[in-house]
């Protein structure tokens, strides 16, 4: 493996990690190999630390390949408790409403699942990388501050209903959507349109793109590949710089 040149890993994120220390796990390794105070790394499409799942990092030269990496289609399975909802939609935050679920079924869940399908407006989480006025949203709705974001338009290709559970009110998705689909708010949504709450307690990405959770590597199977794999630093310093 070329790592300077430019390598593209497909990593299984763990849960807890953010995106960035993945990243900064992996450069760390490199540097050191390298004997480098700077190397580019960088990753394509970020994952909430309570998700898990295919983390697409790319080294050296391969970086320039980011933009077109995050273009590809996801899957993620995810858990979604209906009856209560939290201010991010996930389990980041405490539970701030609940709601009765006596009328839900698993066939209205089946009438309602479709109309989330296809080209869709949605309304990112108050808890997002999103920016409003220059400023990351999630660090002003953790400081109290109201935060006003903008619908964007997304593509949801399935949803498919996995499994659920009406006595814990719990249910299982398969989704494969377009880049940029906050999978939490697709849970507040489908709560809302079942007449009640709903919120993220579980999500993992199974794929981006040709990436898929089979073919990844653990961080530290990662770790151990770059650091039992020979690589050498060109003449030149065009992979050098961080990222």
């Amino acid at each position: 493996m070329d790592f300077v040149t430019g390598e593209i890993l497909y990593i299984d994120k763990p849960l807890e990690w953010t995106s960035f220390d993945v990243v900064k796990r992996l450069r760390g390794v490199l540097l050191h190999r390298l004997h480098r105070k700077k190397f580019k790394v960088g990753h394509a499409g970020t994952l909430d630390p309570l998700a898990t799942g295919v983390m697409v990092v790319v080294t050296g030269r391969a970086t320039k390949l980011i933009e077109s990496l995050q273009a590809g289609v996801k899957e993620y399975i995810a858990t979604v408790k209906l009856g209560a909802t939290t201010p991010s939609f996930d389990l980041e935050t405490e539970i701030d409403a609940t709601y009765p679920t006596e009328h839900i079924t698993i066939e209205r869940i089946r009438e309602v699942l479709p109309k989330f399908t296809g080209r869709i407006e949605q309304i990112p989480p108050t808890f997002s990388a999103c920016k409003v006025d220059g400023k990351r949203a999630y660090k002003m709705a953790r400081k109290g501050h109201e935060v006003e974001l903008k619908p964007k338009v997304l593509v949801i290709d399935e949803i498919e209903l996995m499994d659920f559970n009406p006595d814990e009110m719990v249910l299982t998705l398969r989704i494969v959507c377009s880049k940029g689909t906050y999978i939490r708010a697709i849970a507040r949504d489908l709560g809302e349109a079942l007449g009640s709450g709903g919120h993220l307690i579980g999500l993992r990405r199974t794929r981006v793109g040709e990436a898929v959770i089979d073919n990844c590597l653990s961080v530290e199977q990662a770790v151990e590949l770059i650091r039992t794999t020979d690589i050498t630093f060109p003449d030149d310093d065009q992979a050098g710089g961080e990222e």
